[in-house]
């Protein structure tokens, strides 16, 4: 059953037991904030950050409560969703992703926010410094954008002779312009010419793959965003129906599907920040929680992916793989 199906079978909070309602009005609330959909973010997302929770000593509906606010992809909802959930006076703001933190921290200056997000947060204007972010603010940072050249060398021993490489870029994401920046002057470096094709939204995807194809890129560089990380399955099916070798930014990518990726787990991100909010929660204020940077990188190779496409991977690459997708 979908957690949208059961949160709709439960039936309205009002038709409950009063004895029900005066349970949940003394358990502490939490907001979860999100630019993705909760279809598409629950096994990687929702699942760790609630067990993490959970070993915290918080379980869902027996001690706290949970208020969830999806943006579906749509950036502009978020201060919107933020501001609702400040408006019910809830006890901490969990912000998964870049545009939910930054509506989270416009949306209050007092209720505690945990974060996590795949760039820098002091570049982005969400803390004075790592170790003292904010009064309010914490949270973790995964190493993701700035690997953005580290993919491009990877992909470069991959398919050695291409020198045209493609970039699936989203211009709404916050961190956009200065990946790509990093990526052309990593182009340059390499000697390498890069194709940067935008997509914004879900229908963007399939014109974006076929541009790839008709510029003859050697492979493809999937950028970070929130709607990518959402459309996993469908980014690797596209890779694959255009015949295009893909790198990605989260573990996730290549067990959906994905050739390769590098860079770390979505869920070993929301485990942290499970493990920051159950502090919170215990009293701690994030004044004095440090953002922590969860830099466990791992390359995964997907060698199925890899026979479908006709492709050998260097013997190197497999060498240094942290795991292979048989």
């Amino acid at each position: 059953m979908r957690r949208r199906d059961l949160i709709a079978g439960l039936g309205s909070v009002a038709a409950w037991p009063l004895v029900v309602q005066a349970q949940l009005s003394a358990m502490p609330v939490i907001g979860f904030l999100s630019s993705q959909s909760a279809d598409d973010e629950y096994k990687n997302v929702t699942v760790p950050f609630l067990q993490s929770l959970k070993e915290s000593g918080y379980v869902e509906g027996q001690n706290v409560a949970v208020e969830y606010r999806y943006a579906e992809n749509q950036y502009d909802r978020l201060p919107t969703l933020a501001a609702d959930l400040v408006r019910r006076r809830i006890a901490v703001i969990v912000a998964v992703g870049t545009p939910a933190a930054l509506a989270a921290k416009a949306a209050t200056t007092t209720i505690p926010i945990v974060f996590q997000i795949g760039t820098d947060p002091v570049a982005l204007g969400l803390g004075a410094s790592l170790n003292r972010p904010g009064a309010n603010v914490t949270g973790i940072a995964i190493l993701s954008a700035e690997l953005a050249p580290k993919r491009l060398q990877l992909l470069r021993e991959l398919i050695p002779d291409a020198a045209r490489f493609g970039v699936l870029a989203n211009p709404e994401f916050p961190a956009t312009q200065s990946i790509i920046a990093d990526l052309l002057a990593a182009a340059r470096t390499l000697g390498l010419q890069l194709v940067v094709v935008n997509a914004r939204i879900d229908s963007d995807l399939e014109t974006a793959f076929a541009t790839f194809s008709q510029q003859h890129v050697g492979a493809v560089l999937v950028s970070d965003s929130p709607l990518y990380a959402s459309r996993m399955e469908q980014l690797a099916a596209l890779a694959a129906r255009h015949a295009l070798p893909a790198i990605f930014p989260w573990r996730e990518f290549a067990l959906a599907g994905g050739l390769v990726s590098y860079g770390s787990s979505l869920g070993y991100g929301m485990h942290l920040v499970g493990i920051y909010t159950g502090r919170i929660l215990k009293g701690e204020k994030p004044l004095d929680l440090p953002v922590q940077q969860a830099t466990k990188l791992e390359l995964v190779i997907n060698l199925k992916t890899a026979k479908s496409l006709g492709l050998t991977i260097p013997e190197t690459l497999l060498a240094t793989a942290d795991e292979v997708i048989q």
